[in-house]
């Protein structure tokens, strides 16, 4: 039995130790347990001083949280201040309605990010699974949070790693550490110890926490349990990351801080010209409010949270699930595309490519994955070509499991794929195993590295053996050795991991050992992890748009670099491994990660740097990823997307948008989205602004120039008929912009800098000059009418004419610069839905007597009717000379470029 005092083992002396370079002996006794394990109380000793085996969960923010967000934006703060300031004045209908608008738009923002954040499972699911331990020198079942270091426990396939384990014994174990290493093969592992420098992907000794094993069994001891594990540290990287702000996030702060300090400052002067007029403090207060409420955008949050709701809902579509509504914008404005490679552009399925013979002949397979469809195209002849793949089938010990495209392996990956390849090569499988019954099999060893399965006595005589070249070409002819070396190195480089299949005539079926007896070399196989089928083409689509993507792997140099050379990615120079990252300074690596595109042999703490890297030098980072490994740049990064369906916990719990689908061609789809939301967003603000430009406008001629009828001046338009427009009449006509199409160039530019602000120059033009044309239409009817008719039908007149001119204003605002007949007029049927509501809405208000009560508005007729809509089709001719304009200068500016 174990000793009955534990030892207690701080952090520092955790890290000396190197359990992978630890003989098991050594490990056990560092432990204070010995092969017979722990005693039941001495285990409970241990559990009260280490603690569960459980990972502390990293706590995603409150609802509490999540609703105080969407308060804070410089223009909420602007809304909340003029509500108080209309309340304080006994302005009571102002104020509720502002007040209403605030809630409305956090209301929104809140049910969208909430809910989503709830639906993702948390990283701490990876270790629930139950235990086989050795307590009281008895076998027993306990729970995984059980566990404690110095516990002896035993593994078989199938089951996933439930703590940091230091192997013991194993018998032909491998274990499939994708989600923690990156490595898209399972890995052979051993009691043997490694070197102590050995890195994580290299630790042949070691049983990592969340990990699966896929074949073999093993007994190994605990050494490492809860956040001290390879995945608690990933965790702890986790915590250690601040989220953030997205682009989108930082333009609209600053726009409205922008916004909010041109008002305060322009109500100021207001108030000091109002009063030097001789305004009453009361008129002069209300008039700075006035322009207040007229300057501020009051639907502009909510046509923000909206436009991106959409975008949450056409993506969602499209099988992205958004956790975070500036996430949708972001993939717009996304530079660099950081992948993983494992799961992510590949299936994470092994897969025959090519398969050659010691007399020259080869063929090449196609197909994806386990699929039952595919085929074998061969160069030579296909006799020996099929002989070799019936000795990969016979030397194995996985069965195919399903029929068509949904088709598993039972048992060892690379065994699945061989049993596909000899489908593909028109072997008969049911016929050759019914013909052939496996009668004595030799599991796969690590230290031996090969297999060996003789059929039963009677059928063919022979012995199949299949492994590692290096071991089985020792034991054949020299001179097939001599080809098949050759032969070896050229499918190396390109990646691919290469096995040997050779026989021996035995003809009691009596040998599986290699015993000296010459083999019969019957060829080479070669695998990959094949990509998925529609990555080609989105990595091109990606470069075209101006995106660079970069491979990031813990995969080996070779196939990094193979795979990269397949995808066009990597053309830079050679991929750069962990070690060399480990060992740059931050400033040389800032300049290496903009010349390198694949990474190989990364550890998850050097996904990070690079990630940083990145941001270092300005670049906005979409980082893809379904590991545990990946988890800690997903959070890192501006948009985190994990894989839906082969993705861990972990990386959808750190990612920002989930891909339902695993498929890397939704992130070409997501970016196209992402610049067609930012595109809408831009033109709602260039359709919304002019209005509050006019707006203010027209507050600030009427108190500057207008008579003082009473203690102040007649404004063209009230208070609350300012807030009609503003919150109905703009808000139903912005609102359709959500959904107008993308722009025929949005994935042919370049993505857009960061730090550009959210409105460009020419937008910020067109705003001042829509919004003075738009406060002289309404100025000038109103003056025209106040001679002949009332002040409030004059008033009606005004806003009317202003509503026109919205309406025709957003027709020409459904492009910024290009005509309307680029996206097709038809294309966005919300466009005219919201024309007729505003329509209706507007008849309403000048003609139905309870709201006349309480908008302040009087009956027009059909002539006033048809001259307000005459003049607000003003700014049509206006704006249309504009981007004729603008067009003939690009046209001009491209034309004069050297070509």
């Amino acid at each position: 039995m174990a000793l009955s005092e534990p030892h207690a083992v701080d952090e520092r002396e955790i890290g000396s130790i190197g359990w992978h370079a630890s003989t098991g002996e050594d490990v056990l006794a560092r432990l204070s347990s010995d092969r017979q394990g722990l005693s039941a109380d001495e285990a409970g000793r241990r559990l009260t001083e280490y603690g569960p085996n459980r990972l502390t969960r990293q706590q995603g923010p409150s609802a509490w949280a999540v609703l105080a967000r969407q308060f804070a934006s410089p223009l909420i703060y602007a809304l909340l201040i003029s509500a108080v300031v209309a309340f304080a004045f006994g302005d009571l209908a102002d104020g509720a309605v502002v007040l209403g608008v605030v809630v409305l738009n956090a209301l929104i923002g809140f049910v969208q990010e909430y809910r989503a954040g709830r639906a993702i499972q948390a990283l701490a699911q990876l270790v629930s699974e139950p235990a086989t331990v050795l307590r009281d020198e008895r076998w027993t079942q306990v729970h995984a949070a059980d566990l404690v270091p110095g516990d002896v426990v035993s593994i078989e396939a199938g089951a996933r790693v439930a703590a940091d384990l230091r192997v013991l014994q194993a018998h032909g174990l491998r274990v499939d550490e994708s989600t923690l290493t990156g490595e898209s093969l399972p890995v052979d592992k051993s009691a043997a110890p490694v070197g102590p420098a050995a890195e994580l992907a290299e630790r042949r000794s070691m049983l990592h926490g969340g990990t699966l094993v896929t074949t073999g069994s093993a007994v190994a001891a605990v050494v490492e349990t809860g956040d001290r594990t390879e995945l608690g540290r990933i965790s702890g990287l986790l915590g250690g990351i601040e989220q953030t702000q997205t682009p989108l996030t930082l333009g609209i702060a600053r726009l409205g801080s922008t916004i909010t300090k041109i008002i305060g400052l322009v109500a100021v002067v207001l108030l000091g010209v109002a009063l030097l007029r001789g305004f009453p403090v009361a008129d002069a207060a209300l008039a700075a409010i006035t322009l207040a409420v007229a300057a501020i955008p009051e639907g502009l949050p909510a046509i923000v949270t909206i436009a991106l709701a959409v975008g949450v809902q056409r993506m969602a579509r499209r099988q992205a699930v958004v956790r975070e509504l500036p996430a949708v914008e972001t993939l717009g404005s996304t530079s660099v595309v950081c992948t993983d490679k494992t799961g992510t552009l590949t299936r994470n399925e092994m897969m025959v490519r090519r398969a050659w013979t010691p007399h020259g002949d080869e063929a090449e397979f196609d197909g994806v994955g386990y699929e039952a469809a595919g085929r074998m195209v061969v160069r030579g002849r296909a006799g020996p070509l099929r002989k070799l793949l019936v000795g990969a089938a016979l030397a194995n010990e996985a069965r195919l499991d399903g029929a068509d495209d949904r088709r598993t392996v039972l048992g060892d990956p690379t065994d699945g794929a061989m049993l596909v390849a000899a489908e593909r090569g028109d072997v008969a499988l049911d016929e050759l195993f019914r013909t052939h019954p496996p009668h004595a099999v030799l599991p796969f060893d690590s230290e031996r590295k090969y297999m060996a399965s003789a059929p039963e006595p009677g059928t063919d005589g022979f012995t199949y053996f299949k492994g590692a070249p290096e071991v089985l070409l020792a034991h054949v002819d020299p001179t097939d050795a001599d080809a098949a070396h050759a032969v070896l190195d050229a499918y190396a480089a390109d990646g691919m991991r290469v096995l040997a299949v050779c026989r021996r005539y035995d003809a009691d079926s009596g040998g599986l050992l290699l015993d000296g007896r010459r083999l019969e070399l019957l060829g080479l196989v070669a695998l990959i992890d094949p990509l998925r089928p529609e990555v080609v083409d989105a990595v091109d689509a990606c470069h075209r748009a101006g995106v660079s993507v970069k491979m990031i792997t813990g995969d080996h140099a070779a196939t990094a670099a193979a795979i990269g050379r397949d995808l066009g990615i990597g053309g830079n120079g050679p991929p750069m491994t962990g070690a060399e990252i480990a060992e740059l300074s931050d400033d040389e690596l800032r300049d290496r990660v903009r010349t390198t595109d694949v990474f190989a042999r990364v550890a998850p703490e050097h996904k990070l740097e690079l990630v940083r890297a990145l941001q270092a030098g300005g670049a906005v980072i979409a980082m893809t990823g379904d590991g545990v490994n990946d988890a800690p740049a997903l959070r890192q990064a501006d948009i985190g997307v994990a894989m839906g369906r082969a993705g861990t916990a972990a990386a959808k719990e750190a990612a920002d948008i989930v891909l339902g689908d695993d498929n890397f061609a939704t992130i070409r789809a997501a970016i196209e989205e992402g610049r067609r939301v930012y595109d809408n967003l831009v033109k709602a603000l260039a359709f919304v602004l002019p209005t509050n430009v006019g707006e203010a406008l027209i507050v600030l001629v009427a108190v500057l120039a207008f008579p003082v009828v009473g203690g102040s001046p007649v404004l063209p338009i009230e208070p609350v008929q300012i807030l009609w427009i503003n919150l109905v009449a703009t808000v139903s006509l912005a609102l359709p912009i959500a959904f107008e199409a993308q722009e025929p160039d949005s994935m042919r530019k370049p993505p857009r800098d960061p730090d550009e602000p959210l409105l460009s120059r020419f937008v910020v033009v067109r705003t001042v000059y829509v919004g003075a044309l738009m406060a002289a239409v309404a100025i000038a009817l109103f003056l025209v009418a106040v001679p002949v008719a009332p002040i409030a039908q004059a008033q009606t007149l005004a806003v009317t004419s202003v509503a026109f001119f919205q309406i025709f204003y957003l027709l020409m605002c459904r492009t910024l610069i290009a005509p309307v007949r680029s996206i097709g007029w038809a294309s966005n049927r919300y466009v005219f839905a919201g024309i007729a509501v505003l329509l209706v809405l507007q008849t309403a208000v000048v003609h139905l007597p309870f709201l006349q009560a309480v908008f302040h508005t009087d009956d027009l007729s059909i002539g006033q009717w048809t001259l307000a809509a005459a003049a607000g089709a003003v700014v049509v001719p206006v704006v249309a000379v504009e981007k004729w304009w603008r067009q003939l200068r690009g046209d001009l500016a491209r034309a004069q470029r050297p070509q």
